[in-house]
């Protein structure tokens, strides 16, 4: 899990830093987001402290309307030692108790033009991602036909050349030699390049290769999902390969399960085209056409019918 501040999401949203300067470099624990409506009301027997704290229209107008006492009573009880930071929606004007106990406990008070629940939603996503559980693998990253396929293998065996073909021929590299995946959900990984290799690609004998600037801004991405593995192996002729595709081998990653094929390379086999319907075959098995189950109800019912007439001829 990587580790995120107060600062990074001001950065990234592009929020204004009201008061509070000195806590602008805390640590954000939860992607969970904190509105504290009853809070503001008195009740603090369930505050979330370690929550980022949004307030909106609603939290901002009844706390202007309490005394000087409560409001006073109701800020100090908000700002714990816990607290990340608190963020006021709407470009609303910030109550000056918030700034005067900002400054003393270093927490920031950030601001935003969004509205209260679009940028609830928007820095809930963004924690998310954030914060999930990560990993990292030796791979390549690319998106085949809007199929986020991890390509494995041995170091040597051919994964950046076989992205390199794959990207001529109009596919986008996300992550080439180490790709971070993120977990955001069950089942659902998130793969994406250090930000040293972003949009670099390592051919032996040629050396670092900047794919955007080489083939433009359509040959690569940032990010995608991760739906299936191929992993690449030298050929082994004494190991027996799957040829009809019926049993589905999973990789768990983290606590994920994927689709992985295994691809046996040698001389005279076309990787990129091999990957290619490998992709399409998984969104067509996706769409319910299972080409293998197909073939193979066709298959019993020939051998069902040949063994019927061959009972009947042994009948007459």
């Amino acid at each position: 899990m990587s580790i995120v501040t107060v600062k990074d999401v001001q950065e990234h949203f592009g929020l204004e830093l009201l008061g509070g300067h000195g806590g602008i470099n805390r640590n954000i624990v939860t992607s969970d987001i904190s509105r504290p409506g009853l809070e503001m009301a008195g009740y603090f027997d369930f505050y979330p402290a370690t929550r980022m704290q949004l307030f909106g229209k609603t939290e901002i107008s009844f706390f202007n309307k309490l005394s000087s006492e409560e409001r006073m009573d109701r800020v100090d009880r908000l700002y714990t030692e816990e607290t990340p930071a608190f963020i006021i929606a709407h470009q609303i004007e910030c109550p000056v108790e918030f700034l005067q106990l900002a400054e003393e406990r270093n927490i920031a008070v950030l601001q935003t033009e969004n509205p209260t629940t679009r940028f609830s939603g928007m820095l809930t996503n963004y924690l998310e991602g954030r914060l999930a559980p990560m990993t990292t693998l030796h791979g390549v990253l690319v998106d085949v036909y809007g199929i986020g396929v991890l390509i494995t293998g041995k170091s040597g065996v051919g994964k950046s050349e076989t992205a390199l073909e794959l990207v001529k021929r109009g596919h986008r590299l996300i992550a080439d030699d180490a790709v971070e995946i993120r977990q955001v959900a069950k089942n659902i990984l998130i793969g994406n390049p250090p930000k040293i290799l972003r949009h670099m690609l390592e051919i032996r004998g040629v050396g670092i290769i900047d794919m955007m600037n080489l083939f433009g801004a359509s040959a690569v991405k940032d990010d995608k999902r991760v739906l299936m593995v191929i992993d690449l192996e030298a050929w082994d002729p004494d190991k027996v390969y799957d040829r009809l595709g019926i049993d589905e081998d999973k990789q768990k990653i983290i606590d994920s399960e994927i689709t992985k094929l295994t691809v046996p390379v040698r001389p005279g086999r076309n990787l990129s085209v091999i990957i290619e319907v490998a992709a399409m075959d998984y969104r067509m098995k996706k769409l319910g056409v299972n080409a293998a189950e197909t073939f193979t109800k066709k298959l019993d019912l020939a051998i069902r019918e040949e063994q019927g007439e061959f009972d009947k001829e042994g009948t007459e």
